[in-house]
């Protein structure tokens, strides 16, 4: 039937060249539509779901509660109440008994939704039980449109948040064009660990001290500056920087066994990263990365002296976010293993899911595993609950919490 409509094999093979410029201009096309180019996802079922793991075999995935729009970070209460942050409305929630109120908590700082800016992480005080004190971070707008990544805290009520104030704005103003994604760590020494995003259009910014993009920050829990931080006194240098040379962390946490701060970084087209967070140390974006541009080409150089050399990495991009080390009792088999949430692989839309990394004694990467890929789901953030369970949030305009099980 093709030959009598064709005619001649060369016939043939022009029309078949023609239909693959045009399924390529097709797809071109909608790429720069932004119409999504991947595998399809189904929509998130009602769960139950039974997995089968490499170490861990039989684990249930239950879904906690649903109808969150961009999830970006999760705290347990003492109470057994949860706290969620949406990034693009700015309010936070709370799940009680695995019912999500209805009603957002006032009290929450105006943030400004932009890229990944908007409202952020949310932490509890160390001391929680005794001050009730809260710390979010979020994009804070001016008056010309421009947005500063700012550390907030307030008293929590029970009901809504009370007595909030800026503890820290970080400087400059920016369009927030690229990434102004934060997450906030308290460590070991009481000190709380800030992360701040670099700009596109200005990527040597996370090498420039003279201001707090493409850093890591360490303050005292009233926002002001330790005097132990290793820039204090430094000329060109803000006293609240801890390392530079970050593109975009998404993922902070404190190791269990020894308190080193650990943070993950989206790299472009590849070069995702997890670091050990040392003092006065450069991590070397722009100039030094493992992966690609966009575009195709290399991303600076794979290696520099004087540049500390991620401990985990990726090529391709897996568009890391969200990260924590499991300790409990559940998973007998994943203790002392690092957890990180994946958005996407290998820059193909639907192809979300959960990353385990085993580690020696050294913290060196042994092996890892892909989990949930059959779910499909963009995975914003992990967090080990007080049940010894691990929580994920799933990043959608319908976004969930889920819970792993042993099943």
């Amino acid at each position: 039937m093709i030959g009598r409509f064709i005619g001649t094999t060369r016939e043939f093979s022009a029309f078949l060249v023609g239909v693959l410029m045009l399924v390529a201009v097709v797809a071109v096309a909608a790429q720069q539509r932004g119409a999504p180019i991947g595998v399809p996802r189904p929509p998130l079922g009602a769960g139950p779901f039974i997995f089968d793991t490499a170490e861990q075999h039989k684990i249930r995935i239950v879904v906690v509660a649903r109808g969150i729009p961009q999830p970006w970070s999760l705290a347990f209460l003492p109470d057994g109440g949860m706290l969620v942050t949406e990034l693009k409305t700015g309010q936070l929630r709370i799940i009680r008994n695995g019912v999500l109120d209805a009603k957002p908590i006032a009290g929450v700082p105006k943030s400004a939704a932009v890229r990944l800016g908007g409202l952020m992480d949310v932490v509890l005080h160390p001391r929680f039980a005794e001050n009730k004190l809260i710390y979010l971070t979020y994009s804070k707008p001016n008056d010309k449109g421009l947005i500063a990544t700012a550390l907030a805290r307030g008293r929590w009520d029970g009901v809504a948040l009370t007595d909030v104030k800026d503890l820290f704005v970080a400087e400059p103003y920016w369009d927030g064009q690229g990434g102004a994604a934060s997450r906030l760590a308290f460590g070991r020494d009481g000190a709380l660990y800030m992360t701040t995003g670099a700009s596109v259009a200005n990527m040597m910014d996370a090498q420039d001290p003279s201001h707090h993009k493409g850093k890591v920050l360490r303050l005292k829990d009233d926002g002001t500056v330790p005097a132990d931080n290793p820039f204090v006194g430094k000329a060109g240098y803000k006293p609240e920087i801890y390392s530079l040379g970050h593109r975009n962390q998404l993922g902070l946490a404190i190791h269990p066994d020894t308190g080193a701060v650990w943070s993950n970084e989206n790299g472009p087209n590849g070069g995702d990263e997890i670091n050990v967070i040392l003092p006065g140390r450069n991590y070397g974006w722009p100039i030094v990365s493992m992966g690609r541009d966009y575009a195709g080409p290399w991303q600076g150089k794979f290696a520099q002296e004087g540049i500390e050399p991620p401990v985990v990495y990726w090529v391709p991009s897996i568009a890391v976010s969200g990260m924590a080390f499991y300790t409990g009792d559940k998973f007998e088999r994943w203790k002392g293993n690092v957890f990180v949430g994946a958005m996407r692989m290998g820059e193909i839309p639907n192809t979300g899911h959960l990353q385990r990394i085993v580690l020696n004694s050294k913290g060196e990467e042994m092996r890892r595993e892909l989990m949930l890929l059959e779910l499909r789901q963009r995975i914003r953030d992990v967090r080990q609950g007080p049940d010894g369970f691990l929580y994920l949030l799933t990043d959608d305009a319908d976004g969930a919490v889920l819970r792993i099980e042993p099943a």
